[in-house]
Parts: structure tokens; C-alpha cells; sequence
């Protein structure tokens, strides 16, 4: 159940820490079938790009009106250019090291009659001396901000992720973290986890009914010291695990138009909601809200401050 109010996000400072990417979609119009492969032609109509990834976060935490910063690494490439850009319009504070050796993660999405029809990836791991000194700067930037976000694609930014949260436990700040791959040891300490069903499935296995669930949830929790786990669930909603019981939100009945960041909405909100005052179940009460704003759009989108009041109306 959404609250009766919207906390005040102006004063809430988040540091979000993770894999970037360029999101960049070529619209066009599709009439007809290439002569030489049984594939649509698409006549190119309009470029567009958006932040990805970890950017894509701290783009939803600015859109909600908090403080965002961005710490992580990209290339010295044409990509990398355009997404400092991005991150400036959306009065992002981003730390972006640049790696020469580095290709920024791009992943480029060709959409006719707004329907993805491909899309193409490119991406490389960054070198330990970058992650090096941005582990440097972090420490330097955690002190300044109310919590640390931690967004994992497995693109390697999070390489030191465990002396990431333990440098944040140190400094009293709570830690989110979107976990990526079947390790979720390596993020022991974290205050807050948000895997996805099909994340959760693959750590803690296939769950027969509810409470057998929160059994492996709690055994989960009791693993990585946790103070709590929120789990989405597509149609079925999310549910947040604690100390204090078991919340749960259905999903907000609406069209699906694309899936694409709602993720990254979802835990930019939690923390933002978090970070300006409001408890977990209230924080997730707003974070369903916000999901159900982006699965809406096309592509990666962000849900403001007003669509949330507007929804909650």
C-alpha cells in the first residue's frame, strides 16, 4: 500500500557505484525483407542515447530529486563523450575514470515500429590499476553521501566489492546493492540486497511455497548478514524480507510496454525513499509504484518525482 505522502528527497545524497553503459537506439521504419538475408530493412529515422546501467541508476535517483553521484570507469571514447554528457544534463556529480585501454560498454539497440528488432553489444573489462584508484575516490565520496548503492552488471566495476561495503560499514552507511551472477558471497555485509526471481532462484534454488521461501531467504540472510533482501518478482510483485517480518506489494496493474531498466528504477527508488526518511516497506511501497511508471516506456526510462505523486493520487 503506497503512503499518504512523499517524503522530502531534496536532502537525500546518494553515491551509486557500478557498470555503465551508453544505451543507444536507432529508430527506423521497416516496408520490407532484404533480397539477401530473411531479415526486416530498416530505413534509419532518428539516433537517441540514454544512460545505461549504473548511470541509468543515478539518473532515476537524480529524476526523484535527491543528490546523485557516479563513481565508475569508461574509455576514452566516443561513447564514454556522450554519456559525460548525458550525466551533466541530468545533474548527475559523476567521477567517471577513463581507461584508454578501456572500450566503453555500448550496447546498441536497432528498434522499427517500436519493436526491438536487434541489438549489439560491445564491452570490455576494465584494468585493476583503474579499479585501483577509483577504490580510492570512493572511499573519499562515501562520507559524503547518506548511502551507497552498488550496481552490479558484471562488467567488472565492482571487482572490489567486499572492500567496497566493508569501507561503507566502516563510515556507518547503509549499502543496496543490485546483485549480478551466482556469488552473492562477495557481497557479505551489504544491508540490502534486490535480486530479481530468476537471481534468487539461482542462489538459493527453486522454492515450493511461501514459507519454504522465507526459510531460504532467512538462511540467506543469516549467511551475508543482511538486514534485509528485496525480492522482485515480475507479476507477482515484491517482497521485502526483515528482522521485522515478511512486506509484500503486488504489482501495480498496468500495460507492459518494455522491461528494460526497471531494475534499475526499482533500487534507485528504494534508496532514495530510504536516504529522505521513510522505513523499508514504505520505501518499497514507492519502488513498486515507480516500476510499474517505467515498464510503461520504451527502453531505459527513469520515473520522476511528479509520476510518482501523480501515481500515488
Amino acid at each position: 500500500m503506497v503512503p499518504a505522502s512523499l517524503p522530502d528527497t531534496s536532502g537525500a545524497r546518494v553515491l551509486v557505484v557500478g557498470d555503465v553503459m551508453l544505451d543507444r537506439y536507432w529508430f527506423g521504419d521497416v516496408s520490407r525483407i532484404s533480397p539477401e538475408a530473411p531479415v526486416p530493412v530498416v530505413r534509419m529515422t532518428r539516433a537517441e542515447d540514454r544512460p545505461g546501467g549504473a548511470a541509468n541508476v543515478a539518473r532515476n535517483v537524480a529524476a526523484l530529486g535527491a543528490q546523485a553521484s557516479l563513481l565508475s570507469v569508461v574509455g576514452e571514447d566516443e561513447a564514454a563523450d556522450a554519456l559525460t554528457r548525458l550525466l551533466d544534463e541530468s545533474s548527475i556529480d559523476a567521477h567517471l575514470f577513463r581507461d584508454p585501454a578501456l572500450q566503453t560498454t555500448l550496447k546498441l539497440r536497432v528498434v522499427g515500429r517500436s519493436q526491438q528488432l536487434l541489438r549489439i553489444d560491445f564491452e570490455q573489462r576494465p584494468q585493476a590499476d583503474t579499479l585501483a584508484a577509483k577504490l580510492q575516490t570512493y572511499a573519499e565520496l562515501v562520507a559524503q553521501h547518506d548511502l551507497v548503492l552498488l550496481s552490479d552488471y558484471d562488467k567488472g566495476a565492482l571487482d572490489h566489492v567486499a572492500q567496497m561495503i566493508e569501507l561503507a560499514r566502516q563510515a556507518g552507511k547503509p549499502v543496496l546493492v543490485d546483485p549480478k551472477g551466482d556469488d552473492f558471497a562477495r557481497y557479505k555485509g551489504a544491508s540490502v540486497l534486490t535480486p530479481n526471481r530468476g537471481e534468487l532462484q539461482g542462489i538459493v534454488g527453486r522454492w515450493r511455497s511461501e514459507d519454504d521461501l522465507r526459510t531460504r531467504v532467512d538462511a540467506l540472510r543469516a549467511e551475508l548478514d543482511l538486514s534485509a533482501l528485496l525480492l522482485t518478482r515480475s507479476e507477482e510483485g515484491m517482497t521485502l524480507f526483515t528482522d521485522a517480518g515478511v512486506f509484500h506489494e503486488p504489482a501495480r496493474a498496468r500495460e507492459v510496454f518494455d522491461v528494460s531498466g526497471a531494475g534499475d528504477t526499482v533500487i534507485a527508488t528504494f534508496a532514495v525513499m530510504l536516504a529522505s526518511g521513510a522505513d523499508a516497506p514504505a520505501a518499497m511501497a514507492w519502488a513498486n509504484l515507480a516500476a510499474g511508471i517505467v515498464v510503461g516506456k520504451l527502453g531505459t526510462a527513469v520515473a520522476t518525482i511528479a509520476e510518482l505523486r501523480g501515481a500515488a493520487a
